[in-house]
């Protein structure tokens, strides 16, 4: 026979008013983000979704259909901000070092530069950071941490 037993899924349904506070904290908080996001992209003649994708682009170089699934959309919409991007010269297509059919988009050293200067501008995140104690930025990326891993 089952237990009867309340399980974490269970009493997660009904959660206490400080985890309420908390998703409501993040919540406001990932709206911020990217609303700063957003508007340090627009400063750098750059849309959301070019930004976020020439940000991918600085950490290695990636096939379309992998940025699309980064990005969470359509493979046909990652070749419209490639060739925008690659129009301004930020990324270029490459060939596949492991598979020569396949074309890989990369940040160019221009587009390194524009992502670094777009990093560089965001407030939001930065600011309130600087004003807590190592201890403290430590604690928080210690609990984000286990939340993404969770």
């Amino acid at each position: 026979m089952a237990s009867t037993t309340p399980t974490p899924r269970t009493t997660a349904n009904r959660p206490d008013p400080l985890t309420l506070e908390v998703v409501e904290l993040i919540g406001e908080v990932v709206a911020r983000f990217h609303q700063d996001y957003e508007e340090a992209a627009a400063e750098h003649a750059l849309t959301g979704a070019q930004a976020r994708l020439l940000s991918l682009l600085c950490l290695e170089p990636l096939p379309m259909r992998r940025l699309a699934q980064r990005l969470k959309c359509e493979p046909s919409n990652v070749t419209g901000i490639v060739d925008r991007l690659e129009a301004r010269g930020l990324v270029e297509r490459r060939p596949d070092p492991t598979d020569r059919r396949v074309k890989v988009a990369a940040a160019t050293a221009d587009g390194r530069r524009m992502a670094r200067s777009l990093r560089e501008s965001l407030r939001f995140a930065r600011e309130p950071l600087a004003g807590l104690s190592e201890g403290e930025r430590v604690a928080l990326r210690d609990a984000l941490r286990g939340m993404l891993a969770g």
